[in-house]
């Protein structure tokens, strides 16, 4: 996340003949450049074919009809680095970058979303005073480790709570440094003095080379690997994340048949595996051990990564998905297969950021792989969609393709969807989010109950009186216990999500009916777990 992300563009497709670096964020990743036949092409001036019915679930009864809400979360990506996103660039005042991050979160509540993935560690570097990590460029402009003189997570944490918006707090674990304004990503002497690398320059690896060359902290080290998960922990322990969450770059791409430079470390941890499976494994225990240490700290934060869409090809493996194309257990060496399998995750959502169609990596082939694998698991699954692509030549000049992505969710029960970047959505290029937002968010939604996690369902609350607040319907209303609240106004045959919040806000029906309604109240637990409704009200 970056993931092409957060790199701008995150379509790695084969090995061989079709890898184009991707120059804009030098992040080295890559796209394909295969066009869906326009034949196949749904007509962007027909309306779009209604969406499946919506995942619901039955939270009880109000005045006598049930009461249903859908269950999925929804979100986007809010990218730092190389300020693709967010701040719009380096070295703004406090208040220029509360408001800039204001405006996303405002984005995020049009649209109904539950959740921010924000990048807070882009490159070894934190947006929060750390004890581990120099102060993001990004923030500040600078690499001498300039505090900006507040902290920022503190701020973004607090504000996305205040919205009932979950934060993920969005790392990337190896990477120690970017290109970026104050100079080459393999510079020392550009680094902050504090900087881990410059400490340990043992742990340090340089790849590729030439300008577009970084350092990676070098995942074959344990002590390396310590150190990177006690970095992003350090932000488990100070701050209230609803998540933590990795994107898809563990080793990095592979570059012009130039091999990751870690033969030192193989030789000295290697333990007789293949450099393949060693390296796997290296990855592996970063995931294990930093599901095992989160939950030991705060057991209900939840544990994801955005990997990569394809696993290994069927071609290859006959575990493998219908698809033909750059396979993470080979490239970047992560076995996400087996991340689920074992249970190691809360969520896990790939990046398929491929049309419908596509020959290489066809949307419609990778879904059902990916929702296969996740069943008789407790690991939901999430689909990482690539609004960037939109207004590209051939399927992405369909306004509908996203949107036929979502019906394809739908009907296969995913529990959740993320969007890159934050940016796109704001964009919304040729009327693509707003069409799927009409058809797939135009209510709010609860997010998505993890059973693993800590349940404790609130008590009822009470909802007592109504009264107008513009054109809005404001409840006196009181629910003890409850992280959040949701409100159920009955409408024909069932009682509807119209509104949620934080515990603590405001319970406004924003666009309450012309007509006496009856209401009722819900709270929520920290995982999402939902108590018995209120009384029910007549406003």
């Amino acid at each position: 996340m970056l993931h092409r992300r957060r790199p701008p563009v995150r379509l790695i497709i084969t090995l061989a003949s079709l890898l184009v670096a991707l120059g804009v964020l030098g992040l080295g990743l890559l796209r394909a450049a295969v066009y869906q036949p326009a034949a196949v092409l749904a007509d962007p001036l027909q309306p779009a074919a209604p969406a499946a019915p919506e995942v619901a679930t039955v939270a009880g009864k109000c005045g006598g009809v049930p009461m249903t809400a859908t269950r999925q979360t929804r979100g986007f990506w809010l990218t730092t680095v190389m300020n693709i996103d967010f701040p719009s660039r380096p070295g703004l005042s406090q208040a220029q970058v509360k408001a800039e991050y204001d405006r996303w979160l405002d984005l995020a509540v049009a649209q109904n979303h539950n959740a921010i993935f924000v990048h807070v560690r882009p490159s070894g570097d934190a947006v929060w005073p750390s004890e581990f990590a120099p102060w993001t460029e990004w923030l500040t402009g600078r690499r001498d480790n300039s505090s900006p003189g507040w902290d920022p997570m503190a701020y973004m944490v607090e504000r996305a709570h205040a919205r009932n918006l979950e934060f993920h707090a969005w790392f990337n674990p190896y990477r120690g440094t970017q290109p970026g304004p104050d100079g080459p990503g393999a510079d020392f002497t550009k680094l902050a003095r504090n900087h881990p690398l410059i400490t340990h320059r043992e742990w340090a690896i340089a790849y590729p080379k030439g300008s577009q060359a970084r350092l990676y902290f070098d995942p074959g080290i344990p002590a390396a690997r310590r150190f990177v998960e006690e970095s992003m922990l350090e932000a488990v322990k100070k701050y209230d994340l609803d998540g933590v969450h990795f994107d898809d770059f563990f080793y990095p791409y592979p570059q012009a048949g130039e091999d990751f430079p870690d033969g030192a470390s193989y030789a000295r941890y290697g333990n007789g595996m293949s450099r393949g499976d060693w390296r796997r494994t290296n990855v592996d225990t970063l995931v294990r051990e930093m599901n095992e240490r989160i939950k030991q700290l705060k057991p209900w934060v939840k544990f994801g990564i955005s990997p990569f869409g394809i696993w290994r090809n069927a071609e290859t493996d006959p575990a493998g998905s219908d698809s033909h194309g750059l396979e993470a257990y080979d490239a970047i060496y992560a076995d996400t297969r087996k991340w689920v399998r074992a249970g190691w995750l809360d969520y896990i959502v790939p990046q398929l950021y491929w049309n419908i169609g596509f020959a290489k990596a066809d949307y419609a082939k990778l879904l059902p792989w990916w929702t296969d694998l996740v069943k008789g698991t407790k690991v939901q699954l999430w689909i990482g969609q690539g609004d960037y692509r939109v207004g590209e030549k051939g399927a992405w000049s369909n306004p509908a393709e996203i949107d036929r992505h979502l019906d394809l969710d739908k009907k296969a029960g995913v529990q959740g969807e993320v969007h890159f970047s934050a940016k796109s959505v704001r964009t919304d290029r040729l009327g693509s989010v707003s069409r799927y937002a009409k058809n797939h968010y135009s209510a709010p939604a609860l997010p998505a109950v993890m059973t693993q996690l800590p349940a404790a369902p609130p008590a009822a609350p009470s909802l007592s009186a109504a009264q107008r607040a513009g054109p809005a319907l404001e409840f006196t209303a009181a629910a003890p216990g409850a992280t959040s609240w949701a409100l159920y106004r009955v409408s024909g045959g069932a009682a509807a999500l119209v509104a949620t919040g934080r515990s603590g806000t405001p319970v406004v029906d924003p666009k309450p009916a012309a007509a006496r309604s009856v209401y009722c109240l819900t709270g929520l637990d920290r995982s999402g777990n939902e108590g018995a409704p209120s009384a029910p009200l007549t406003a």
